[in-house]
């Protein structure tokens, strides 16, 4: 039965359907007859697992893969979408987890993008452009500067612009995949609240995301995908976190992992006033000072963009810094490549896993042993051994369930999900002493945030010392021992984990102050 928002017509067609949608791939059916309708000023939530079908869903909604079979409908009338461009015609644009800006261009180039209004043959009618993005702006809230260049927004009103972009092509239907993934309590609110407004507006809205609780305070209706099929659809009022978890994964989930209580001994990593660069010489890290204990887990907050990367970078020997020191179980490491690093004992889960943790088109196995080949029992001299290689993958495989149908396809089939249990089995059975993670659980579902989460407390009661720098602002609180926050390249508190404050830490993070007044930075980056 359709469910017609508050002040909706049951009669009216609905703005979108998606009926029967089938698409196989080799060996998989990533939609299996799946429907999906969505009525005008209906926020609508798409729940499911990494590699559930939700992105094949979406592509073909957006025209990026055609359907094997089933149908697309528009206000009732059966349409074919030949490809994005189509889509925007037609009133359908999709705002991506990774946003689709260019830095360097102001907010008017980047909404023009595509889209540019002509004065004449040659030259771009920017009077008229920027007034109607002015309307825009004064019709949904965005005051925004249309000369502003996108580098220097924060993270939220980047997201803004590329909802003012897809409001300028008059879209329709929007697609938001992750929209909240890197904004902090505050600038989600805000998300929330021009969402709301877009909604009562008659603009139709399909929200996907994977933190539950926004989605139940969100949407108007949610539908949950699981392996492909369509397995419920719900109404905010008749549900709640964990009904909607045990129908993405087909068990009870634990949405909140029992950290239990922390042993720290004596200090793994020590870092002293480190300051670092970017790749364009700005500085992004200005007298960074930390310890990691061992037996705990020391969280960095910040929202993305204030310098935690280069951090990271720096910690883990992918850049240089330009000053400071870093000491793992006292040692000088300064210095030290990623190799000498990986010696001293330390594993590290990239934020990237793509450019920095995995080789897709090597196997799984491959994957496995990327940091370990050359050593024993994976090589005799210099000679592999593929025996110890597969009976290995077959091990890491079933313990740290990476679904996959065999240790020899390539990697890059995998979901996100499992390619991140990949890298974490491959980090995490090695003989370590210090764990960075980066962001290791950035877009998964609450099953593999389950599961990954299980691993990194495991980690720390045997000992280790965990170093977790996140955007995701309840990841850290549930996890760490100790805070510290990131804000323009400083460490501006530092705070015991299991006592800390939620909307403390959020403010901390959006200005850099307990009393949202901000710190003082002379010529500090800005969030982006």
């Amino acid at each position: 039965m359709t469910i017609a928002p508050a002040g909706i017509p049951e009669a009216d067609p609905p703005r979108l359907e998606m009926r029967g949608i089938t698409k196989r791939y080799p060996g998989v059916v990533a939609n299996d007859h799946i429907d999906l309708d969505l009525r005008a000023g209906e926020i609508h939530a798409l729940l499911g697992e990494n590699g559930a079908g939700k992105s094949t869903l979406m592509n073909i909604l957006y025209g990026l893969a055609r359907p094997d079979e089933g149908e697309i409908l528009l206000d009732g009338v059966p349409v074919t979408i030949e490809g994005p461009s189509d889509a925007i015609s037609r009133g359908i644009s999709m705002v991506h987890q990774h946003f689709m800006l260019v830095p360097v261009l102001s907010v008017a180039d980047n909404i023009l993008l595509g889209a540019e209004v002509m004065a004449d043959p040659i030259f771009l009618d920017r009077r008229k452009a920027n007034r109607r993005i002015k309307e825009l702006g004064d019709q949904f809230g965005f005051e925004i500067d249309p000369d502003a260049k996108v580098e220097g927004l924060s993270v939220g009103w980047q997201q803004r612009v590329e909802i003012m972009k897809a409001l300028y092509r008059e879209a329709r239907v929007l697609v938001l995949d992750e929209p909240t993934a890197v904004l902090t309590p505050q600038e989600t609110k805000e998300i929330f609240a021009v969402l709301r407004r877009l909604a009562d507006e008659g603009r139709s809205i399909i929200f996907i995301s994977h933190k539950l609780y926004e989605v139940l305070e969100i949407a108007d209706r949610i539908t949950v995908i699981r392996r492909g099929k369509v397995v419920g659809t719900r109404l905010p009022s008749a549900t709640d976190e964990d009904d909607l978890a045990e129908l993405m994964v087909g068990r009870e989930v634990q949405l909140v992992v029992d950290r239990g209580e922390s042993h720290p001994t004596e200090p793994i990593l020590e870092v002293q006033g480190i300051h670092a660069k970017d790749d364009r010489g700005h500085e992004t890290v200005r007298g960074v000072a930390l310890t990691v204990r061992a037996g705990e887990i020391y969280g960095v907050a910040g929202v993305a963009g204030n310098g935690q990367e280069e951090l990271v970078e720096a910690l883990t020997g992918l850049r240089r810094p330009t000053s400071g020191s870093v000491r793992l179980d006292d040692q000088d490491v300064t210095a030290a490549g990623p190799r000498d690093l990986q010696r001293a004992g330390m594993s590290f889960v990239p934020g990237d896993r793509h450019r920095f943790g995995m080789v897709l088109s090597f196997s799984i196995a491959d994957n496995l042993v990327l940091t370990q080949y050359d050593e024993p029992p994976f090589a005799r001299g210099i000679l592999r051994n593929d025996g110890a290689i597969d009976e290995w993958a077959r091990r890491a495989i079933e313990q740290y369930d990476i679904r996959t149908p065999a240790a020899d396809i390539p990697a890059g089939t995998l979901s996100g999900g499992n390619q991140q249990k990949t890298v974490v089995a491959r980090e995490c059975s090695r003989n370590l002493r210090l764990l960075v993670l980066d962001q290791p659980t950035r877009g998964l579902d609450v099953g593999s945030i389950e599961f990954i989460h299980r691993q990194v407390i495991a980690k720390r009661d045997e000992g280790a010392a965990i170093l977790l720098v996140s955007a995701e602002l309840d990841e850290i609180l549930e996890l760490s021992d100790r805070i510290g926050v990131m804000y323009r390249g400083s460490l501006v508190a530092e705070m015991d984990g299991p006592s800390a404050d939620r909307e403390t830490v959020g403010l901390l993070m959006a200005t850099g102050s307990r009393g949202g007044g901000g710190v003082a930075a002379n010529d500090a980056p800005r969030a982006a």
